[in-house]
């Protein structure tokens, strides 16, 4: 962004983060009302609750909507940083700023000789997408961590593993961010930040692992690409229920178990064929650490039994990382994302209790968004698969031998 034009391209950019920003704000404060089911609930009931829980010091040992890692204490007592408003309204501020922070880092990469601004365009369109959800959860602080490790990792790998260890106690998944380092140093930098904070969470407070038993336990989510079964089943006499079960609405019922089962040999199978893609990859280049953490999180979170609308959050930011780089082969999965936070926002909260019933428009959201989810993730896993493992075909120069010259990665 040179010059005149790009003067006006970065207003335009933070023009349109405001609007919608604002907007997104006056939803979650209830100023204006968003249609659907209430996604505040989460931060004024349950965050709330915890928040008053861990200050006392202890975890919610009795609670089992605590689901997460020990470091997810911290997104839970920041508001606590802004006493000067009541809990929810400071966990919404807190939010919008970590939202800010990761436009300020996906521009600042962006901007740099030889990289984009799409990344920073699909963050600040793409959010918005997904409604007043996004600024309800804690996701968005975790992605603003996933982000900053990304666009670390090519000159400071150190700080990549440390970010990505740091975010894996937050809620597990910034682990993946490592799918794609070629060297050993963020490893051992993850191994010892994670370490570190479980150990000191386990002295600080009892109750750090408790949230291990309380995950193992659920079901089926309604959301979820298994869920689409007993979605479909219910209406041929399926004799199971739909309850609320460990926080979130669950499937209960002959069958559930192995469909559960299914979900976990999937994400099983994901795992195997993220392990064959780093034995074949030969070709390690800049933006391929952002290309394989995003097709790595996109098939934990399509497999899943659970896939809560805020897990979109995640493959937003890493999405946008990849888009930052102008080489990367991201861009089809990525627009495809674009339309999945559309359909995500269709199904909740404007559309859950259709999704809930079950009935035929509930139905149709959910192929819609988890067709989406699919496809997203099969074009992204074809797409680094062929960019990693099969070299580029190179024009001869004439005179010349043929010869490819890449660009390794530092990490």
């Amino acid at each position: 962004m040179n010059g005149t034009g790009g003067r006006r391209a970065l207003v335009r950019l933070l023009g349109v983060w405001g609007a919608t920003r604002l907007v997104l704000l006056l939803f979650v404060f209830r100023v204006l009302v968003f249609p659907g089911s209430d996604v505040t609930s989460d931060v004024s009931v349950i965050y709330r609750g915890w928040y008053d829980v861990l200050r006392h010091g202890t975890f919610p040992l009795d609670d089992v909507t605590w689901q997460y890692p020990p470091a997810a204490a911290l997104a839970i007592l920041s508001p606590g940083a802004l006493p000067f408003l009541d809990y929810t309204h400071a966990f919404f501020v807190l939010a919008c700023l970590a939202d800010l922070a990761v436009l300020a880092l996906l521009l600042y990469a962006g901007l740099r000789a030889g990289r984009s601004p799409r990344g920073a365009w699909v963050w600040v369109a793409g959010l918005p997408l997904l409604g007043p959800t996004a600024y309800a959860r804690y996701d968005m602080m975790v992605t603003a961590v996933a982000v900053a490790a990304l666009l670390a990792g090519g000159r400071h790998p150190r700080v990549l593993g440390a970010l990505a260890g740091f975010g894996a106690m937050l809620k597990v998944w910034p682990v993946l961010l490592l799918v794609g380092v070629a060297r050993r140093r963020p490893w051992v930098a993850a191994a010892v930040t994670a370490s570190a904070v479980a150990v000191v969470s386990a002295v600080a407070m009892p109750g750090a692992f408790a949230f291990l038993a309380f995950q193992r336990d659920r079901g089926t989510e309604v959301e979820s690409l298994g869920a689409l079964v007993f979605q479909v089943a219910r209406h041929f006499g399926w004799q199971g229920q739909v309850l609320l079960n460990y926080g979130s609405v669950e499937f209960l019922g002959p069958y559930v178990g192995a469909v559960s089962t299914a979900a976990l040999t999937l994400t099983g199978a994901a795992f195997g064929w993220l392990l064959l893609w780093r034995l074949k990859a030969t070709r390690f280049l800049p933006h391929t650490l952002a290309d394989a953490a995003f097709t790595a999180v996109l098939m934990f979170t399509t497999t899943s039994r659970v896939i809560s609308p805020q897990y979109l959050v995640w493959l937003l930011g890493l999405g946008a990382v990849c888009l930052c780089f102008c080489a990367s082969r991201m861009g089809l999965p990525v627009v495809l994302l674009l339309g999945a936070a559309f359909a995500t926002v269709l199904e909740f909260p404007l559309g859950f209790a259709h999704v809930v019933a079950g009935d035929r428009y509930g139905i149709g959201l959910l192929l819609l968004r988890n067709g989406l989810l699919v496809a997203t993730t099969l074009v992204a896993a074809r797409r680094l698969w062929r960019s990693t493992t099969t070299a580029p075909a190179v024009a001869p120069v004439p005179g010349q031998a043929t010869r490819t010259k890449e660009t390794p990665v530092s990490s």
